[in-house]
């Protein structure tokens, strides 16, 4: 039973609650949190208009009887409908930016943005170097490369025009229109033809890459989010093979490709055999993000 909703309740009572909550409901994480306690933090720093960082610092606050049942709300409403708690708060945190987000694009969340923000990418990124953010989704990817250097151009595409338009506020939301340019089409159809005032320093890539077997087993919070993001083909790579067949034709001669495939490292190696990576550690480990250098794809 829940406690009086009269009574009243610090930041740290009402997260331990709510926490409580999600935890007894076998809830699935992911999009931002990774378990029931640290969603919970996030939906009471909503309420105080913090992020979840910052709440940290105000735990022995007490809230309003308002905050508090707003708080308890929106943990209902995370358990009624199994969608993503950045669906329904309109908002996700990705190495510390806050991103709008809606159910036009998946959840901002790649481990790419680790390494784009601890500087593993800046030996392929010249000063006044271009960028391109394939796949760009919500384009959190493409604003955290531009915020991380702002002496870059970054391009960033995707085939959903929905996906897109989340992708335009994003890059409003952070005063990056001049230095972000959006464009629509499937994959390199999006670019202008390569020549050699064109090409890309570093193309990075979070692309679609779920193997079938693994997209019929995903859960509802995963299930929530647009299939075109997510399914890669009976093992994954299907978008990866049309990246790769393509890539070098847009890279500079010391140029490189970054790819995010997740899970699909044994899909990956069989799929490319004869070409040589350099796997880049993350906190999820060492098989789930690749670059590939230009001289290694011509």
């Amino acid at each position: 039973m829940d406690p009086d909703p009269s009574q009243a309740f610090t930041v740290n009572q009402c997260i331990d609650q709510i926490a409580q909550k999600l935890a007894v409901a076998k809830l699935h994480y992911g999009h931002g949190a990774i378990d029931a306690q640290s969603e919970a933090l996030w939906i009471v720093s909503k309420q105080l208009d913090l992020s979840p960082t910052e709440t940290l610092d105000h735990l022995e606050q007490t809230l309003s009887h308002e905050q508090h049942q707003k708080a308890l709300t929106i943990a209902d409403q995370r358990i009624m409908t199994r969608k993503p708690l950045a669906y329904i708060l309109g908002e996700a945190w990705l190495m510390g930016v806050p991103f709008f987000c809606s159910e036009q694009s998946i959840v901002p969340r790649s481990w790419i943005a680790e390494l784009i923000v601890d500087g593993s990418l800046e030996p392929w990124l010249p000063a006044d170097g271009k960028a391109l953010d394939l796949c760009t989704g919500n384009g959190s990817l493409a604003s955290l490369l531009a915020l991380s250097c702002p002496d870059i151009h970054v391009s960033a595409c995707d085939i959903s025009m929905p996906a897109l338009s989340v992708a335009a506020r994003n890059v409003d939301r952070h005063g990056l229109n001049s230095q972000v340019e959006l464009l629509d089409g499937d994959l390199w159809d999006a670019l202008p033809e390569p020549n050699e005032d064109n090409l890309f320093d570093l193309i990075i890539c979070n692309p679609p890459y779920v193997n079938a077997s693994s997209m019929s087993a995903l859960p509802a919070e995963y299930q929530a989010e647009p299939a075109l993001a997510l399914a890669g083909g009976d093992d994954g790579m299907d978008l990866i093979r049309r990246i790769i067949a393509h890539a070098p034709d847009y890279l500079s001669e010391r140029g490189a490709i970054l790819l995010e495939i997740g899970n699909e490292y044994e899909n990956f190696k069989k799929a490319f055999p004869q070409i040589s990576v350099i796997w880049m550690p993350v906190s999820a480990g060492e098989e789930q993000v690749l670059l590939i250098q230009a001289e290694d794809l011509r």
